[in-house]
């Protein structure tokens, strides 16, 4: 059955243009060209990529986040309630009104001391700042590493400036040393990307994370299969060529440095822009979905490639839309730049600061009922949770 399914997956007719095969991409006359099993090299890559982020997180990451005045957030811890932490674990995160009293009822604790106990909760679950600037800082020096890598691979080649170039000969193409490492390198990164996507920082875009992770994959491994080699060079260095300014931003917004963090946020928004929605979709789709046609009748593997561009064009107008409204809001408020997927930290106030703050409701107020004030008994937790909005 195995058998049958893996002679079904890799029929000719699926992956190439009529009259052509695997048997044109095999080596001959010192030509070397890719093979599907190469695929394989990326996974211990990938594990080596693993080991080395944790040791420069931990030799190269922390000290410099030390040298920026980043400091590993101190939260306070709660106490352990079974009935909140069941609550807590398998019902909501952010319990309402209604289910805050019920919870006092069945507990014995006052309304502040079960709202406090869920806002600490919910801010031990969040990441500390230096977690944060260690995962940014190794994504900026791959990103970084990676594009001017593929630019100095890809700067003597002429499908770079004439993107027709990039299917001339298809598929018979020639693997140059430089496209099997810069290939293998940036598939075994996403690949890592992929296996610690459980334990680094979630966002609110985290599914379109893993969605960008696996189409990524699956666009590397098939360009690679079928020889579209060219193209997925291309595609890479486009990619690479923003992220590691949004990386950099983070890592200064971060250490505290707001100035350095919205203007380099500026710079790459612009990048952005440019290189996803002009660059990739009116040349490089372009190329990939108008000109191969006139070459080769299309194929199953030409609109499964195409699709997966397709897959990653809406996810850059996803991540635009969010890009332009951080934008357009610091440029037209000079407001600091904030970053719409965050998740917002709350308040984690000490016990001292927060008996003062309830002295200081009594005082203004009047008496509270519950420990909150019988006026309005939610300001001060929606003051605080606005007043520590941040960029993630």
């Amino acid at each position: 059955m195995l058998s049958d399914l893996s002679e079904w997956f890799w029929q000719e007719r699926l992956w190439f243009p009529k009259g052509l095969g695997w048997a044109d991409l095999e080596d001959r006359d010192g030509r070397v060209y890719a093979k599907a099993r190469d695929l394989w090299v990326a996974l211990p890559i990938a594990v080596a990529f693993l080991i080395i982020r944790q040791i420069f997180e931990r030799t190269v990451a922390t000290p410099l986040a030390a040298l920026l005045g980043v400091k590993e957030t101190v939260r306070l811890k709660v106490l352990h309630n079974p009935t909140l932490e069941f609550y807590y674990c398998n019902v909501t995160k952010t319990p309402s009104q209604t289910s805050i009293v019920s919870l006092c009822k069945q507990t014995g604790h006052s309304e502040r001391q079960v709202q406090r106990w869920f806002r600490r909760r919910r801010n031990q679950d969040r990441p500390s700042l230096l977690k944060k600037f260690r995962e940014a800082s190794w994504r900026f020096t791959f990103y970084l590493l990676a594009f001017i890598a593929g630019l100095a691979s890809l700067i003597d080649k002429p499908w770079l400036y004439d993107l027709k170039e990039m299917w001339e000969g298809f598929p018979v193409l020639t693997l140059l040393p430089s496209q099997y490492w810069y290939y293998m390198i940036e598939l075994g990164f996403y690949c890592s990307l992929l296996f610690s996507v459980a334990s680094d920082v979630k966002r609110k875009d985290f599914k379109e994370q893993i969605v960008h992770h696996v189409a990524t994959i699956l666009l590397i491994s098939f360009s690679w299969c079928v020889n579209y080699i060219r193209a997925g060079t291309l595609i890479m260095l486009v990619h690479d060529s923003a992220d590691y300014f949004l990386e950099s931003a983070k890592m200064f917004n971060y250490a505290g440095w707001r100035n350095a963090c919205n203007y380099i946020f500026i710079v790459f928004a612009a990048v952005f822009i440019v290189t996803r929605l002009v660059i990739f979709p009116f040349r490089i789709i372009y190329c990939t979905w108008i000109y191969p046609v006139t070459v080769y009748e299309p194929f199953f593997g030409y609109y499964f490639f195409n699709g997966l561009l397709m897959v990653l064009q809406c996810l850059h107008i996803f991540w635009a839309v969010l890009i332009i409204k951080i934008a357009v809001r610091f440029l037209t408020n000079n407001e600091k730049v904030d970053d719409e997927r965050s998740d917002k930290d709350e308040t984690d106030l000490s016990e001292d600061e927060e008996e003062e703050c309830e002295k200081k409701d009594i005082k203004k107020n009047g008496p509270v009922q519950n420990g909150h004030s019988v006026h309005n008994n939610n300001h001060n937790h929606n003051h605080n949770h606005q007043r520590h909005s941040k960029m993630e």
